[in-house]
């Protein structure tokens, strides 16, 4: 929804200001340039990638109206899981997990925390590490350097729609000079018209500079910074499951090893010391 409102407000300062300045709105109403500056772009997207990046791209774009889903809450159940987990494997033995593990649909930890089992990715990870603990004879600087291996793959794959982005915002402003130009010629193939005529020729081919500059830096590359942030947000549930599962590897015990989770979230997801120990001896109690 912010993206949005942040083009709403693009739009109205560029053309709000061109208005009060006595502008002709009639002079920027150049579809055949903005055709020929989207189309190009669209090409050069289309040309410059493969059939992987084009569908992450396309799917990614309509995720940015939403409001991110990585939350205080959703690092709360997270860590709560994570609790559960380990305190049944240090209570029971590491074994126990191994129904949770290989059927998570069907666990009845994992059932209780539905927002994180609608993540396929973070379910995966969390399942795949929890079957090498629980195969045993597992060193924790291996699994730790597997995990940045891991994480590191995510990040690559999840950067790919921003990347290609800006790319895009990157060649528009090149694409409005083209389309500038292709303008200028125009006018200047009609050098027998009146002056008055010729001016208006040049004014509509000066248009597509404008275009190109306003797309790129007041739409497209917002998108790109979005779909980063987004990225950023999404690695740290993987951080924290990563940082939580090392720690319990060496001995902490859980409630000690959630804390260790718990640190590396940003402050404004961060719940307290107070909110996460009210929060774990809620799932004691239950």
């Amino acid at each position: 929804m912010l993206v949005l409102v942040g083009y709403l407000v693009v739009v109205g300062a560029v053309f709000g200001g061109y208005g009060l300045m006595g502008g002709h709105f009639g002079v920027l109403f150049q579809p055949v340039e903005l055709l020929m500056i989207g189309g190009s772009a669209l090409g050069a997207f289309i040309a410059g990638n493969n059939g992987k990046t084009i569908k992450a791209t396309i799917k990614e774009l309509p995720l940015l109206l939403r409001s991110s889903k990585h939350n205080r809450q959703l690092y709360m159940d997270l860590l709560a899981l994570l609790y559960e987990l380990l305190a049944k494997a240090r209570k029971e033995g590491m074994m126990r997990l191994e129904s949770d593990v290989e059927n998570p649909a069907e666990s009845e930890i994992f059932s209780r925390y539905p927002t994180i089992m609608a993540d396929a990715g973070v379910m995966e990870f969390l399942c795949d590490y929890l079957r090498l603990v629980v195969s045993g004879n597992t060193d924790a600087f291996e699994i730790e350097a597997l995990m940045d291996h891991e994480i590191e793959t995510i990040r690559h794959e999840a950067e790919i729609p921003s990347h290609s982005l800006a790319r895009v915002a990157d060649a528009l402003p090149a694409l409005g000079i083209v389309a500038a130009v292709m303008g200028v010629v125009h006018a200047l193939g009609s050098a027998n018209l009146p002056p008055s005529e010729m001016g208006a020729l040049i004014a509509h081919a000066m248009v597509g500079t404008f275009l190109g500059v306003l797309l790129a830096y007041g739409f497209v590359t917002p998108l790109s910074t979005v779909v980063e942030q987004k990225v950023e947000e999404g690695m740290k549930v993987y951080q924290c499951a990563k940082v939580t599962l090392l720690a319990s590897l060496n001995g902490y015990a859980p409630q000690l090893a959630v804390e260790f989770g718990r640190k590396v979230l940003f402050s404004t997801e961060r719940p307290s010391f107070t909110e996460l120990d009210d929060h774990v001896r809620e799932v004691k109690a239950r």
